[in-house]
């Protein structure tokens, strides 16, 4: 391998005209292999499903109105936000929830209602085990618990079955393609010490991404699209890193596979809801216990004492912090509005906050604190709250600037970075010196001068992107944020269980409002925070968490086979439905097609 590396290298250096041509065309090919890539991935992933699931059906006594249980957490009231709408006084705004595991098995909660909930005449107290059949009595209106209609089921599953994910393999060989010019590219760009360590990752990489793809078709997997927008983010990742500090490429490919690992192991826990029960109250306690750690234990680096060093290998314990956060602060399911869980969700959020403050890593903080907002609001539906939570939380903002004012220096030089360009703008005023020089084509990898700067492949890795790959390449990068959000957001109203919607919206708030804190701190928009850009930036465990976040976006994909909670049916409700298809005179279902396996 150093024998065939070190001869493509003598190879490029003794034919200048040949590489300043393959410059030159790297240059227009990227923005044309990106367009490929994520045009196709971008329309595929918004070919969404649009019947909505039944679970079960809440029918008036008198047969007069039947109402759809839609998700697995239906909240019950007068107010126009409740699930399941009961116009009568008698019924508070937000009266009850009757929450499922998706196994027909449900339970009914009272939410401190005034007029009481009652099932079979018996008043509901906590939560009270509920069946088909059961006459449920919601101050006076009388209803019937009843099960789904198999034709119901049978009618959403046939416009299910009619959405096929595109196939990835056209866009996995545009990617292979993409990555070998950019190895040739790298290759050609930087030293002969840094030849192995490029072509090995960057053939390594190549061989990860068709492996996974393959692994995951013949568990008849179908819907990559998030994957591929990920896997092009990384190619990214790699080049800026190659392009930086050759010397840590290893290090960074390593942390994608792990990655990925972490992906299918919290996709694993939110396949059952039973599991989302019990893992949450074990989620919080590990995110404590992290904040807990590096405060003990953690190292000072880049103005915050966030780093925990073991064997060499340094992390953030606050990146998987955010995964635990998000998995415990959704998990409303069988308790949904509850103060009580609120209180200790407020509990929570305020500990991990404090905790980064007290580490100096205020960005961070940010990040949570944002993300704290959305889940509060998604739990509560309360504007009011939200907006004494924000006053509250300016005000100590107000407290922390006066008692630390290094910080306060960030903000002197915000929107004046090129007058101070020697001092407090440095980072900044040559991060538009780079983005400007690239023009739409950039520079080609490699080529670029901000790569001298410090945490140019962290905290100022737009530039990088902007000056080497170009304009369109780097707006194209921020768009494959933006589509993932709004892919989560679109997708949340016809998830399963509130957990996945409240969830997904939860990662795609960390997504953007970090890429948000990126760009515009590069760009001088906002003050420069020194938070990574998902998927690209240099570092294990940024990557490890662009990964994890991934995982409960793909939970709430409602695409058969694309998702990890929901692969069609399951076989013996396909069996059902296959009987009415045929009393309709429909094809035969088929039980083990292609469009995924068994849900968990």
């Amino acid at each position: 391998m150093h024998a065939l590396t070190n001869t493509l290298k003598t190879f490029l250096d003794s034919s200048p005209a040949f590489t300043e041509s393959f410059t030159a065309l790297v240059r227009i090919a990227l923005p044309i292999l990106s367009l490929l890539i994520l045009s196709g991935a971008f329309l595929s992933l918004f070919t969404l499903p649009r019947g909505k699931e039944v679970f079960a059906r809440l029918t008036l006594a008198n047969a007069s109105a039947s109402y759809p249980v839609n998700h697995l957490e239906a909240l019950i009231g007068r107010s126009n936000s409740a699930d399941i709408v009961l116009n009568d006084k008698s019924v508070d705004r937000i009266h009850a929830t009757i929450s499922g595991n998706g196994h027909d098995e449900w339970v009914i909660y009272d939410i401190d209602s005034k007029t009481g909930t009652y099932v079979n005449d018996q008043e509901v107290t906590d939560g009270y085990p509920l069946h088909y059949g059961d006459r449920i009595r919601f101050g006076s209106v009388e209803t019937v618990f009843q099960p789904v209609h198999s034709s119901e089921e049978a009618a959403v599953l046939r416009v299910r079955r009619g959405v096929r994910p595109l196939p990835p393999w056209t866009a996995l060989i545009l990617l292979s393609i993409m990555q070998a010019l950019l190895c040739i590219q790298l290759v050609i760009a930087k030293n002969a010490q840094a030849t192995f360590n490029i072509v090995s990752v960057f053939v390594g990489f190549t061989l990860l991404m068709w492996v996974y793809f393959s692994v995951m078709k013949l568990f008849r997997v179908s819907g990559f699209e998030l994957e591929i927008i990920a896997f092009y983010l990384n190619s990214i990742c790699l080049s800026v890193t190659a392009t930086c500090n050759w010397t840590l490429l290893p290090k960074q490919l390593l942390s994608i596979p792990l990655g990925i690992i972490l992906m299918l192991v919290i996709g694993r826990l939110l396949a059952d809801l039973d599991r989302i029960r019990r893992y949450r109250w074990i989620m919080a306690a590990l995110a404590l216990a992290l904040m807990a750690i590096t405060l003990l234990l953690g190292s000072f680096k880049n103005g915050a004492t966030n780093w925990i060093r073991i064997a060499g290998f340094s992390f953030q314990p606050s990146e998987l912090a955010k995964l635990c956060y998000i998995f415990a602060g959704s998990a409303t399911l069988d308790r949904l509005f509850r103060k009580r869980n609120l209180g200790l969700f407020l509990a929570l959020s305020f500990s991990i906050i404090l905790s980064l403050a007290l580490m100096n890593d205020f960005g961070t903080a940010a990040i949570f604190f944002v993300t704290f907002l959305v889940i509060s609001f998604l739990r509560s539906g309360d504007f009011a709250t939200l907006l004494l939570m924000l006053g509250g939380a300016v005000s100590a903002g107000s407290l922390v600037l006066a008692a630390k004012p290094y910080i306060w220096a960030r903000f002197s030089t915000w929107r004046h970075a090129m007058e101070y360009a020697s001092e407090g703008g440095y980072q900044q005023a040559r991060t538009l010196t780079a983005i400007a020089s690239g023009g739409l084509f950039g520079t080609a990898p490699g080529g670029g001068f901000l790569k001298r700067v410090v945490a140019s492949d962290t905290d100022l890795v737009f530039g990088i992107i902007c000056e080497e790959w170009g304009l369109i390449a780097a707006i194209l990068a921020v768009l494959c944020i933006i589509a993932l959000s709004a892919f989560a957001i679109r997708t949340a109203m016809s998830c399963r269980s509130s957990f996945y919607m409240i969830a997904a919206c939860s990662a795609t708030t960390m997504l953007i409002f970090q890429t948000a804190l990126n760009v515009f701190g590069c760009t001088d928009i906002l003050p420069l925070t020194g938070v990574t850009f998902p998927f690209v930036s240099n570092g294990g465990s940024s990557m490890f968490l662009s990964w994890g976040l991934l995982a409960f976006l793909k939970a709430a994909d409602t695409r058969p086979g694309a998702s990890f909670v929901y692969r069609s049916t399951d076989r013996a409700q396909r069996r059902r439905l296959r009987d009415v298809s045929a009393m309709e005179g429909e094809e035969d279902w088929d039980v083990d097609d292609d469009e995924g396996g068994d849900e968990e």
